[in-house]
């Protein structure tokens, strides 16, 4: 009888499995809206902004170069980083879309 007692006694302290899972699921949570949601909403405010891209607008690539706009298609875009330079660049590089009186243009 005493042998029955304490088994009961030592299982009877042990939390269940979905408390000791607490934390861990609070952790998951906390993640989730403290560094996910809000990388994903960048990202899809980027995808948005390279999407509308147009000719004339003023970007900085990834690379950190400034340039306009000169054409732009499914995947590049046509940059003019100075008079007489041109160069292709993937629309998935272009990191920020200058806003005009942002600064001087690239182009002076």
């Amino acid at each position: 009888m005493l042998d029955i007692l304490s088994a009961a006694a030592a299982s009877g302290s042990e939390p269940p499995f979905w408390v000791s899972m607490l934390p861990l699921v609070g952790m998951g949570v906390i993640f989730w809206f403290l560094i996910i949601r809000p990388q994903i909403r960048r990202q899809k405010e980027h995808a948005a902004r390279v999407a509308a891209l147009k000719k004339g607008d003023q970007v900085v690539t990834a690379g950190g170069l400034v340039g306009k706009v000169i054409k732009v298609d499914d995947t590049y875009a046509e940059l003019e980083l100075g008079q007489g330079v041109r160069v292709k660049a993937v629309k998935g590089t272009i990191g920020e879309i200058l806003t005009p009186g942002s600064g001087a243009p690239a182009n002076d």
